[in-house]
């Protein structure tokens, strides 16, 4: 058919413009490119650059802080340590799965799976092996492992993680699963065979924080991408003496096991699994988790992973990473402005993580039952950490997750009777100061997010506000609250001063909800509980004091006391500089109380100008926006 030259040039135009869509399409830089896993994983910042989906159950990490004096910086049983990766570390044990990103104590960070070749050893300090050439971005990770020659490669959904390991060498090799090591303080696996290529078990997990009770069991599936001629189990003998040293070649080693098939339990176990591998030959590992159940881990690796197609699951990580950082697109600024800001968006992405397997079922709060639920269900509330900005930031930019996260408050409440304080895979671990999920729900609400049932939070609230003597267990100082409208110092380290500031900030939050439900009465209450900070305001120091059960200050006073992290009166994590302005609900009334808008300001100038502003930790974080208040 003969075409107009009208219609010719509105074709021509047409064709055109979808071509430049196509090209600007090709061209356009992805945000995940802008992300950068490894900020964060050096000095203390205890991030790992490891395989993860935003809020996903499942993270895998390269294990990189044990084993080797000579390749390691720091080992994790040298000092305190809360973290499986450190950049500074090149020894490499295996990939961990399910860690904790930006947290102060070690916990999870196990099942430890690594390849190696030639002859078998099970032994970590001898299979580990020295890492190169790694590379990072949302939801995938690689490296090399120089000691063998090959490449390992990870991914992941929600509740499973896809290994990849490429035997360059090829000739006698091995998969090493080993559940003996790890990050948590907890000790203790079971594990046994489904088919011989196959494993499930569980770990024993928890003491986090070292709260002896809060332990947990963490289930696997794991699946070998081929049949291995041998495989079994491996167990740690104790050590003997005399005689039975002797008779005993295994004596004080770890011992194999290759053909008992039964469940194989121990502190420090593990399974190997031998092949004879090509050069350049793939291996397969598959791993799913459940907190519930073995059958759960399985189910979730089935469902998740009905194929084994690694580019096709990697892709399905990058794509869902993509979704998360679109909502927000920045224009200017350097390349390394930008890689920081969607880096610092990524890691928002991490916690808290779903708990709920693909089948709803997830481990209630505090108790051995086992419930289901139609939305997500979330754990790993860290909140004294998190409810100063990351909750905040949520609620604007992922109003649905912040939601479900508030849901998830409430269940926990129902199943427990206690909101929770810092939550982590279904246990109360009673971690830091306060009662911050009355802060983090009420600004939830402020911020126009109210489809949860406001009556049940609000009685919620009113259980750790109102509940006196020691059967309040989010608040242990709640009768000298009360009664003084202050926390005395009664033992030389038992940051009183920390705890009511806490008290504090969560009691105006409860009035600020209970006056937008009309309760008037609690409002007036809680406000005034809510300015009980002025009693520790010392016009001779102009900052905030201990006080003595006497009702005297502290004597001696050393507001610079307590700088990374010695031990202070008082003062939990910090000093006195770090807490005298931390009372974001009355900014205005602490100014009156220092003399001034003037003197105000020139007191918190004077915190940045004799270095004791500590941006590493929360209580001060907001400071250089304190000035914001008064900018004349």
């Amino acid at each position: 058919m003969k075409l107009s030259k009208y219609r010719r040039s509105t074709l021509l135009l047409a064709g055109c413009l979808s071509l430049g869509l196509v090209l600007q399409a090709q061209t356009k830089k992805r945000l995940i490119d802008e992300v950068n896993p490894f900020i964060g994983t050096t000095n203390y910042g205890t991030t790992n650059p490891g395989a993860v989906l935003p809020n996903g159950l499942m993270s895998v990490t390269p294990f990189n802080v044990m084993g080797s004096k000579e390749y390691n910086k720091t080992d994790k049983d040298d000092r305190w340590w809360s973290t499986p990766y450190t950049a500074e570390n090149k020894f490499f044990t295996g990939f961990s799965h399910v860690n904790l990103s930006g947290v102060g104590c070690p916990e999870l960070g196990s099942i430890l799976i690594s390849a190696s070749s030639g002859e078998l050893d099970v032994d970590y300090k001898h299979y580990g092996s020295p890492m190169s050439r790694e590379s990072a971005k949302p939801g995938y990770y690689r490296t090399t492992l120089d000691k063998y020659q090959i490449q390992a490669e990870v991914t992941a959904t929600l509740r499973s993680a896809l290994a990849s390991f490429t035997f360059d060498k090829g000739g006698k090799s091995h998969i090493l699963v080993n559940l003996g090591q790890g990050l948590t303080n907890e000790s203790g696996a079971t594990v046994r065979f489904l088919n011989d290529s196959t494993i499930v078990g569980s770990k024993l997990m928890g003491t986090f924080c070292y709260n002896p009770q809060a332990v947990f069991n963490q289930y696997f599936a794991i699946r070998i991408s081929r049949r291995a001629p041998q495989a079994g189990y491996w167990k740690i003998q104790p050590a003997m003496h005399g005689v039975e040293a002797e008779w005993d070649k295994d004596n004080g080693k770890y011992k194999l096991y290759p053909t008992y098939r039964r469940e194989m339990s121990g502190n420090d176990v593990g399974v190997w699994f031998s092949f004879d591998t090509k050069p350049g030959e793939k291996i397969y590992v598959q791993t799913g988790v459940s907190f519930v159940s073995e059958q759960n881990a399985l189910l979730n690796l089935n469902t998740e992973q009905p194929t084994l197609d690694f580019a096709a699951t990697r892709a399905r990580a990058e794509e869902a990473w993509e979704k998360v950082l679109s909502v927000i697109e920045v224009e200017g600024g350097t390349p390394e402005e930008r890689t920081v800001f969607y880096t610092s968006l990524y890691h928002l992405q991490i916690h808290p993580n779903i708990l709920q397997d693909v089948n709803g079922e997830y481990p209630q709060m505090g108790s051995l039952k086992v419930a289901k639920t139609s939305h997500d269900r979330y754990t790993v509330y860290s909140l004294w950490d998190t409810y100063r900005n990351v909750h905040p930031l949520l609620s604007l930019l992922y109003p649905r997750k912040q939601l479900a996260m508030v849901q998830t408050m409430l269940d926990m409440y129902k199943e427990s009777g206690w909101l929770p304080k810092w939550e982590l895979y279904g246990q109360e671990t009673f971690t830091m100061e306060g009662d911050p999920a009355i802060i983090v729900i009420n600004d939830t609400w402020q911020r126009g997010i109210r489809d949860f049932d406001t009556k049940l939070a609000y009685e919620a609230m009113l259980r750790g506000a109102t509940t006196p003597g020691k059967d309040n267990k989010l608040r242990p100082d709640f009768d000298d609250y009360v009664s003084r409208g202050y926390v005395p110092l009664r033992e030389k380290f038992d940051n009183s001063v920390s705890h009511a500031l806490e008290y504090y900030i969560a009691d105006w939050n409860l009035s600020q909800f209970a006056s937008a439900l009309g309760k008037k009465k609690d409002a007036q209450l809680f406000a005034r509980r809510a300015s009980g900070y002025k009693h520790y305001y010392d016009k001779e120091s102009g900052l905030l004091r201990p006080i003595l059960p006497d009702g005297k200050f502290i004597t001696p006073f050393h507001p610079t006391l307590g700088r990374d992290f010695e031990p202070n009166p008082g003062f939990h994590e910090g000093n006195s500089w770090n807490y005298s302005f931390y009372i974001p609900h009355d900014i205005y009334g602490l100014a009156k109380l220092m003399g001034g808008e003037r003197k105000f300001v020139d007191k918190l100038q004077s915190v940045f100008d004799k270095d004791n502003y500590d941006p590493a930790n929360e209580p001060d974080i907001a400071y250089p926006y304190l000035f914001t208040y008064f900018p004349k």
